[in-house]
């Protein structure tokens, strides 16, 4: 029973042509009007050497950390290097600004780094983002070394060899804060998120398939449901087999648009392709039960019901960055629960989270909430799955 029930649900679901469209055909149009409407974005965005000017005086010249951190991030050598950096004196430097030829200059007043800049830009951001990120790096440092000679002192060493320290120090804090690169060339992808939100659209659009599992099990929604409920079968093996045939439904919806935008398309989804499936999995996991529960708890009909998932999921995916990129970043900020509880939000943050980060913690956490939403809309089914009754059919 369960077996041929599977193989009815399948050709149940591949015959409904709606159902067709919104999980196979439309994430692929979206996803083409994407690619058309974003295909020069990454070179128009991407981070090119930024030109400044170092007033090379007394008080620069004493603070090593500036010096080392602005010599590497400035190496000619290095194919990724952030800035060309030119060593002058402060009339110098002044004029190179007036004359436009940098961006900005550095000039060290009183020991405090002062950055001086003619207008606000990407460059003049970033070169001002860097020098605060190396002066707290000197922050560090200086703490570092001020405990370890407060430390020798304590232990009655007066032959304190200063240098040292601060040179061990130095490289405690190298090692305690990641190094500034200009990876932009391979990173900065602002169109990435719009295929991130693509594909959370297409996951949560399996809540369609899930909603129609469960509506040709009920009997007040067909006429199926009607037969599988006054016969002596196991009700929870024919939900159980419509469900899974739902579930490999969307699987294959979600195979091709990966396949579709990566060979025809060229989108990159970066190289962690066994935790890209698996979260797509997950994802699609949470669209489907999202949709069983959408079916089960609200007595409406059959199109209702699929408009209440289509809005729900737009809704998610705009929250998460779909139509405009800042919004995400807008709802984390000043509404951050919204976020917390989108599952499209959980998808496209779990993407970010491979392609940006090193570690796996914030992936994981994703999976984990994804995970427990699905618990969640599974025990909201099966509590009114429970509660079904009718005094007639």
């Amino acid at each position: 029973m369960f077996v041929h029930n599977f193989k009815y649900s399948l050709k149940t679901l591949f015959r409904n042509k709606t159902l067709i469209f919104w999980t196979f055909a439309f994430p692929i149009i979206l996803g083409t009007f994407f690619n058309m409407a974003f295909s020069n974005i990454e070179n128009s965005e991407k981070l090119d050497i930024i030109n400044i000017a170092i007033v090379n005086n007394e008080n620069f010249d004493k603070n090593e950390i500036l010096k080392e951190a602005f010599k590497e991030l400035s190496d000619e050598n290095n194919e990724d290097r952030l800035f060309n950096t030119k060593y002058v004196n402060i009339d110098e430097a002044k004029a190179l600004l007036s004359d436009g030829d940098i961006t900005g200059y550095l000039n060290i007043v009183e020991e405090q780094p002062k950055v001086t800049i003619t207008t606000n830009g990407i460059n003049e951001t970033v070169f001002k983002f860097v020098t605060e990120e190396i002066m707290q790096q000197t922050g560090i440092v200086n703490d570092i070394a001020t405990e370890q000679i407060k430390n020798e002192m304590i232990s009655g060493n007066i032959n304190i060899d200063y240098k040292k320290i601060y040179k061990d120090a130095f490289e405690i804090a190298q090692n305690q804060e990641a190094k500034i690169e200009n990876i932009s060339s391979n990173n900065l992808s602002y169109t990435m998120i719009e295929f991130y939100t693509l594909i959370a659209m297409a996951c949560l659009y399996g809540g369609m398939l899930g909603m129609t599992a469960i509506n040709q099990n009920l009997a007040n929604m067909s006429s199926n449901g009607k037969r599988i409920s006054v016969s002596p079968t196991n009700k929870a093996k024919v939900i159980l087999s419509s469900v899974l045939a739902s579930y490999i439904t969307a699987l294959i919806g979600l195979a091709i648009l990966f396949i579709y935008t990566i060979v025809a398309l060229k989108v990159d989804y970066g190289n962690n392709s066994p935790l890209i499936i698996l979260l797509s999995c997950i994802g699609s996991l949470a669209g489907l039960t999202m949709g069983m529960a959408i079916a089960t708890c609200l007595k409406a009909s059959e199109n209702t019901k699929t408009g209440i998932v289509i809005s729900i999921t737009m809704l998610g995916c705009f929250l998460s960055g779909m139509m405009g990129i800042t919004m995400k970043y807008i709802v984390d900020k000043n509404i951050p629960i919204i976020n917390k509880v989108n599952p499209a939000n959980m998808i496209t943050d779990g993407f970010y989270s491979l392609y940006y980060y090193e570690t796996l913690e914030r992936y994981f956490f994703n999976i984990i909430s994804l995970l427990i939403f699905s618990i969640i809309m599974i025990f909201l089914s099966y509590i009114s799955l429970r509660r079904q009754r009718y005094e007639s059919l």
